[in-house]
């Protein structure tokens, strides 16, 4: 942090060459289905365990997924999301990380810099999805779309973890 100035009730933090850098992903732009999000590095951490472990990402948390920033999920049409409809618009993911499955949220707030939880009553759309482990570590967190078997996934990695959301 290079700065921070407080005033009528903000802070802003000035971040110059954040150690988890911004990125945003789009799926193509006719569909407008693009997230943005925050890349922290593993750096020998242990990233998904017990909190009693010192996990970076405690099993059953709230985890922001990623660092700094909210992760934004955004679609300019409306679409199928790990099977429940989504309306277009532009949406907080967050999700609950477990050792064989995780929650994924969609919450109406996006936009958000910090270490806070969002308003559970704003949350549009609750999944859960399986999670497998990988055969190599993922040392920088990474989303990206793949395809598989002609079904596109949003996929999230880090570690030796995985998880992918069907989205149509």
């Amino acid at each position: 942090v290079i700065g921070l100035a407080i005033g009528a009730g903000y802070i802003l933090y000035l971040i110059n060459n954040p150690t988890s850098p911004l990125e945003t992903i789009k799926l193509n732009e006719a569909d407008g289905v693009s997230i943005t999000y925050s890349r922290p590095y593993k750096k020998d951490r242990l990233i998904f365990g017990n909190g009693s472990d010192e996990a970076l990402v405690p099993f059953d948390n709230y985890w922001r997924t990623g660092a700094n920033y909210s992760t934004d999920f955004s679609a300019s049409k409306n679409i199928n999301f790990g099977g429940k409809e989504l309306i277009a618009g532009k949406y907080w993911l967050y999700t609950i990380p477990n050792q064989s499955s995780w929650k994924v949220f969609l919450n109406e707030e996006d936009g958000s810099f910090g270490f806070f939880e969002p308003d559970k009553t704003k949350d549009i759309l609750e999944i859960e999805v399986s999670s497998r482990s990988l055969e190599n570590s993922i040392e920088q967190f990474t989303i990206d779309f793949v395809e598989n078997e002609s079904k596109l996934y949003l996929r999230l990695r880090w570690d030796t973890t995985e998880i992918s959301i069907p989205i149509e």
